[in-house]
Formats: structure tokens, sequence, C-alpha cells
């Protein structure tokens, strides 16, 4: 491993010295094969090598990719590669093979070499950026994004997942700004939205966190969870009835939602309507009881409880005490901060709730969860 990383080292420090070193070289390695037909390909004036044999090769085993045939793909291409051991676009098309396989350690390798033939291949540090974020090697694979938009700087997916890496860094300034360069770069990108009114939300950067919230569900209808982020955002604010909207959208979505349900029963039971609350909290109860999440439909029964000693007792006025845990005074359960929410996916960093200025009412529990890197890996042509 330490001898593969020094490997992928070596190669990010001298692709920086070689990086425009030949207007030519450029040209022929942005050109596009893929979608030319056969006869074509060995005819090309940029062809990706002087052996015709090789290129054939090359050709058969870009077209055994593109039908998914990876097996028969990996035999063409090492085919090429030993009659032209130079070419570095075999060996990032290999890499893309084990990617798909999950031979993440082979990927690695054959994206390393593919850079060592060719550092201009934007194409081959994004690839390599995949396999290192998928490792867990998050240093590593800031390193690679980041050489890749040298080269590639209008790559929007490298952006994106530059954005998501340093995130799980907690570099949270960083990801802000390059979720927001995807964001220029293709407006129409509702994960990139989502993901930066998270990092947003974390920052105490609530209005804009809320900004992008609804960017993200204009293009993504179907984001449950971020229509539960902007509910609860919404409700931190006081802004009671848009927060109800924001969490029925959400259950719209997924009906069941155990958190939106709880939270829309948080929005009723601070506006004093108990009816409403009692019934999101049932719903949220049930639903936690068939996630076999006990601990949270327990933390839910004690709430309808609690509401139904007040319907039954005459109304007085109580003054809440904000506090970090939850307080209990005659068996009256009233939290007062964000807990952590159930994990919803293992394909998310960590679940942290964001802390919010406390109120003496309920608070909204928000779970973070930003989206997965994209994780389809770049042939020429294919620059996100």
């Amino acid at each position: 491993m330490f001898k593969k990383y020094q490997l992928c080292q070596r190669f990010f420090c001298t692709s920086k010295m070689v990086l425009f070193s030949s207007s030519a070289f450029l040209l022929l390695m942005t050109s596009t094969f893929t979608d030319l037909p056969g006869s074509k390909l060995l005819a090309q004036e940029n062809v990706v090598t002087q052996d015709l044999e090789a290129a054939s090769y090359y050709q058969q085993g870009v077209m055994r990719y593109n039908r998914n045939d990876l097996l028969s793909a990996e035999f063409a291409f090492r085919q090429a590669l030993q009659r032209d051991p130079n070419l570095g676009l075999a060996r990032n098309y290999l890499g893309n093979i084990f990617l798909q396989q999950n031979r993440l350690e082979a990927a690695v390798q054959e994206y390393a070499e593919a850079i060592r033939m060719n550092p201009n291949l934007g194409e081959a540090y994004y690839n390599l950026a995949l396999a290192l974020q998928k490792q867990g090697q998050k240093e590593a694979a800031i390193t690679a994004y980041r050489q890749t938009l040298v080269i590639e700087p209008t790559m929007v997916a490298a952006h994106y997942n530059l954005g998501l890496a340093l995130y799980q860094q907690g570099q949270l300034p960083e990801a802000i700004a390059e979720y927001q360069q995807a964001i220029n770069l293709d407006s129409s990108n509702a994960n990139a939205y989502y993901n930066l009114a998270i990092a947003l939300q974390q920052q105490g950067e609530i209005p804009q966190a809320i900004a992008a919230y609804k960017q993200a569900v204009q293009l993504n209808p179907k984001n449950a969870i971020a229509y539960s982020n902007l509910g609860s955002l919404l409700a931190s604010l006081g802004q009671a009835s848009e927060a109800v909207t924001a969490y029925k959208q959400a259950l719209s979505q997924n009906p069941k939602n155990a958190l939106a349900y709880y939270n829309l029963g948080v929005t009723f039971y601070n506006q004093g309507e108990m009816n409403k609350a009692n019934a999101a909290f049932k719903r949220a109860r049930n639903e936690y009881r068939e996630l076999g999440n006990l601990p949270e439909a327990n933390k839910v029964e004690q709430l309808m409880l609690q509401i139904a000693q007040k319907k039954s007792q005459p109304e007085v006025t109580q003054t809440s005490t904000p506090s970090q845990t939850p307080t209990s005074t005659n068996n009256q359960q009233t939290p007062n901060q964000p807990e952590t929410p159930p994990t919803e996916t293992q394909s998310n960093p960590g679940d942290v709730p964001v802390t919010v200025e406390q109120q003496p009412t309920l608070q909204p529990e928000m779970p973070n969860l930003p989206q997965t890197p994209i994780e389809t890996p770049v042939n020429l042509g294919g620059k996100g």
C-alpha cells in the first residue's frame, strides 16, 4: 500500500513539470474515439498509437467496454498493450474495468501507469481520485481531484466529488466553494445544491442553506431528505406554515419517513395544535417501531403521554428552560436540542446533527446526508 501511494505521489509531483509540454500531445490525448465507426479509428489523423495492430485491439476493447463486456474488453486492452506498452489510454480503460469490479488496488495501479505515460490525461487523474476515495484515502483523493482540475478546470464531476471529499475532511469553506463551482458550471445539478445546503447549514448560514435546499427540491422533487431538512430549518426560524408544507412534501415522497413525522409533530406541538401533533407523533412512533428503533419510539411515546396529560388538565402557563439534555419535570419530557437521527443510509458520512439556537420549545431533528460521489469512471470524451 505504501509503495503504491509513493508511486501515485511521484506522479502528482512530476506531472506538474510536464503539464503543458506539447499542444500536439494534448490534441492527441483529447481526440474522441468511442463514437467513431470502427473503420475510421485507424484512419484518424491523431491516432492513439502508430502501431496499427495495437490500435485495432484498442478499438475492439473500447467497443466491448461500451457493451459492458468487461472480460473481453480487458483481453483486448492487454493485447493492445503487448504491442504498444506506452498506450496510456488502454491503461485508463483497464483501471475503469477494475474499478467497476471493485478491484481497487489494481485500478489504482492502472491509473497510475496511465498518468506516468501521459501526465496530461485528466481523465486518469479523475478516475484515480475515485478509486482512492472508495479506498478511504481521502487526502490522496483530494490531491488527485485537484490535479484533474488543473488539466480539466470545467469538469463538473471533479468539482462535485472534490467538494464531498473536502466536506468529509471537515473543510467546509473549501467544500462550499467546490459545490458552488460545480453549480456555476451546471446549474441543473440537484445533488450539488443539496450538498451545498448541508455544508451551509453546518456553517450556520441558514438563509443561504434554505435557498440551496429550495433549489435542490425544485430540481429533484423526489429528494425527501432535502424537504425534511428544509422543513427543519424553516421551523427553527419560526416559519411554521412553510415548515409544515416542506414536511408534507417529504412524506409524500417517503410515507414511511419516521423523522419527518416526528418533526411535523414538533412543529404542530410548538404551534399549540396538540391534536395534529399527537397524530403526527403516533405515525412517527409506529414507523420507528417498524424500523426496530425502540429508543426513538419510546421517546415519541413519552411526548404523546405529555400531550394527553396537557389535554386532561386545566391550561397553565409554562416556561421551559433550554438544556443540553432532555429534561424531565413531573415525568413530562421536554427535549430542547436536536438528537442524532437514525442512520438512513450506509453510503453517506456520519449523521451529525446541527446545533441550532435553543429556544424553550421542541427542536426538530436534522439529518445531514450528503449525496455520495459520482462513481462513473471517465473515458476520453466523457468529462463529467
